[in-house]
């Protein structure tokens, strides 16, 4: 497939009286945007805010963040199975907003939302203080349950996004990239002294409001498959996940995924960038089974030299990404593992629950045990409720001055396993 990418940099959003993008800047008109996120009988409330880089401002609690894109030419829209129909993605053309995003936010599980600080030591552990945020806190319904409420919130996410890239569809982009990838017969007679590169992506599908999407449908019920990298920059992915912020991957990181990025800069230079594959994350263990045993005789059957796999989560979904590990190593091809760390608080727990010799070549995103001190700011965008209930807060957590006691694993992208984030080694 072949896509080209027309980035359009956003430099400020305000609101106005008339939604539009002039001159680098995104004009929004509050009421129409409403009237989008209101579409959903589910919701009953949502307000709408603006946070900068820079501002006393914090986010929370934060579910999803999107980049607004829109389909310009070839088949298909953006989100397909989710607002667009279920065409193939990732060829022809696409617009993107680059340096903004729309934030959801809301009480929907509490514990598994996360924090975003646009200023402060916060603001230097996540990603998305360096965007500007239009951020849509919304209220359900009485009565509604989670996992109803999870999903009106997703789809008001992704349906303002739509407006707002729609905007851009008649636009020039400021620089436009081009992504394309060979055929397996094609890639062979074109690059045969290069190696035969997969990226792996294990997606979040761990049950009930831990789920990823993968065309509308949840990555559970999937088994794993190939992808041209290019569909994920339409949207392919998208998340529907309540679990740590710190690894979770919003649907921001699925269309800007730095795996898939890099390893086109290598396309056709170091290595042959074959394809994407992608896997689920499951709970029983006759399902972990099938999806790794899947997923390495794909990587047989691909004739691949190497392999990069990406975790997303911790604890139970380490057994997975061993599992790919050492059977896609049995096959004789090299490995990469991409995960992050639960070491403890001091750094000397063991940093993951499972284990094994084959996995001797590991990227990590950070220790998400590690403690912060994050200052009190001047304006909330959401609710405190559940600043002590969030995953690695504790009761302490809410300290006398107004500062927060936390582990990184309540900063959104804050150890993300595909590289999406600020932590890096020296």
């Amino acid at each position: 497939m072949r896509l080209e990418m027309g980035n359009i940099y956003i430099k400020d959003i305000q609101f106005a009286d008339t939604s539009k993008i002039e001159d680098g800047i995104l004009y929004v008109d509050k009421g129409a945007v409403k009237e989008v996120a209101l579409e959903d009988e589910h919701i009953k409330t949502v307000t709408f805010d603006i946070a900068k880089p820079g501002e006393s401002v914090r986010i929370t609690p934060v579910k999803d963040v999107i980049e607004p894109r829109v389909k310009v030419e070839g088949k298909g829209g953006v989100f397909p199975g989710i607002i667009s129909k279920v065409d193939t993605v990732g060829s022809g053309k696409t617009y993107a907003l680059k340096g903004m995003a729309v934030v959801t936010a809301g009480r929907i599980v509490g514990f598994q939302e996360g924090i975003i600080d646009m200023t402060g030591p916060g603001a230097d552990y996540t990603p998305f203080s360096k965007t500007l945020n239009l951020v849509m806190v919304c209220e359900p319904v009485e009565g509604i349950k989670q996992h109803e409420y999870e999903k009106a919130v997703r789809f008001a996410g992704f349906r303002v996004a739509a407006y707002i890239g729609e905007l851009a569809r008649e636009l020039t982009p400021d620089e436009t990239k081009v992504y394309e990838t060979c055929g397996i017969k094609e890639g062979i007679t074109q690059y045969p002294d290069l190696p035969r590169v997969a990226y792996v992506q294990m997606l979040q599908s761990q049950g009930l409001l831990h789920d990823t999407y993968v065309y509308g449908v949840d990555a559970k019920k999937t088994l794993p498959t190939i992808l041209s990298p290019t569909e994920i920059m339409d949207g392919a992915i998208v998340s529907g996940n309540c679990v740590s912020a710190c690894d979770k991957n919003p649907t921001y990181v699925h269309e800007n995924n730095p795996v898939v990025h890099d390893l086109f800069e290598e396309h056709g230079k170091t290595l042959n960038f074959v394809c994407q594959i992608i896997t689920n994350e499951n709970v029983y263990l006759a399902d972990k089974e099938r999806s790794s045993d899947w997923t390495a005789k794909l990587c047989k059957m691909l004739d691949l030299d190497g392999v990069i796999v990406s975790q997303e989560g911790f604890g139970n979904p380490d057994t997975d990404l061993i599992m790919n590990c050492k059977k896609i190593e049995a096959e004789g091809i090299k490995t990469v593992i991409i995960t992050d760390e639960y070491a403890g608080r001091d750094g000397k727990s063991q940093s993951l629950a499972d284990a094994d010799v084959a996995a001797d070549a590991v990227v990590t995103g950070g220790n998400a045990n590690e403690v912060v001190i994050l200052p009190k700011l001047d304006k909330v965008i959401g609710t405190l409720d559940y600043v002590t209930k969030i995953a690695g807060a504790s009761e302490e957590t809410l300290r006398e001055d107004g500062s927060l006691e936390v582990e990184l694993q309540v900063i959104t992208g804050a150890t993300n396993e595909t590289g999406f984030n600020k932590l890096s080694a020296r």
